[in-house]
């Protein structure tokens, strides 16, 4: 592995250890393409942890934007952006689903509440469902296409799991990805959501989420039997969902962070890994 390789693939077991995990079970030579996509979505999705002004964060979106766009040697100097820039012209990926998860990741930096689960689930498209998706071109380009909708079911399961890990973190900031609807319907609303305790409807409203994140998660099931081992370990992130989903029920996520021990981690992937998905 060459040493700008070594640190993209550090970046990624760093920042997001559960899909460096993932990435380890899927072909030597496609490894690394699969560590520069999810690198940078680090990257990405990190940004607002770095910065205490939404503009810097803009500025940082729109310089992945021109890197991207320029492709090539654009770039030059920063591992993850090399790498990345390769992975894209080495398995033709589309520069538009870049696009769109830069744009996405505008939400991310401001404290405006989500609208709709219509909303919602269009941000876990054109972010983890859309990461999902470059990742199963990079590992079987001919198969990939035939499983974009899996894909954006994966995609909505894994990121409403994510969110409902990061509540503290999102509560503390005055950020609220619940969609209103949900709120709403639960009695609640993004205000009294992030303040305090919750207010009274928190619990309905992380049980909405659970539920949401469940639906997603089953019909993603469904159809994950028909997968081809060739496209696992794109999808193996979902191996966990189920088990996070578990503890946060079981906790108490407006204050905690459910964790999974490694070992547990390790034999989920694994399991999924040799197994697949047995059908519901």
């Amino acid at each position: 592995m060459s040493g700008n390789a070594e640190i993209v693939m550090d970046a990624v077991r760093a920042a997001d250890h559960d899909r460096y995990l993932t990435a380890l079970y899927a072909p030597a030579d496609k490894r690394a393409a699969l560590f520069s996509l999810y690198a940078f979505n680090a990257e990405i999705a990190g940004i607002r942890d770095r910065i205490h002004e939404p503009l810097p964060g803009e500025v940082r979106l729109q310089w992945w934007r021109d890197v991207i766009a320029a492709g090539g040697e654009a770039g030059a100097g920063h591992p993850v952006a090399e790498a990345l820039n390769a992975t894209i012209a080495t398995s033709r990926l589309p520069k538009l689903a870049f696009e769109n998860m830069l744009e996405a990741r505008i939400f991310d930096l401001y404290d405006d509440p989500m609208p709709s689960r219509t909303d919602l689930e269009g941000y876990c498209g054109e972010t983890a469902a859309a990461l999902i998706q470059l990742a199963a071109m990079v590992l079987d380009p001919v198969e990939a296409p035939r499983f974009a909708e899996l894909a954006g079911r994966a995609g909505c399961a894994q990121a409403i799991t994510g969110l409902l890990l990061l509540l503290p973190l999102h509560r503390r900031r005055g950020q609220c990805f619940v969609p209103a609807d949900i709120l709403a319907a639960a009695g609640s609303s993004p205000e009294e959501f992030v303040a305090g305790d919750g207010g009274a409807g928190a619990e309905r409203v992380v049980a909405a989420m659970i539920a949401l994140a469940r639906e997603h998660l089953t019909v993603f099931t469904r159809g994950a039997a028909a997968l081809p081992a060739s496209l696992r370990p794109a999808f193996l992130p979902l191996a966990m969902s189920r088990a996070y989903l578990a503890k946060i029920e079981k906790g108490a996520p407006l204050r905690d962070t459910p964790r999974l021990s490694a070992l547990r981690r390790h034999w989920l992937t694994l399991r999924r890994a040799t197994q697949g998905w047995p059908a519901l």
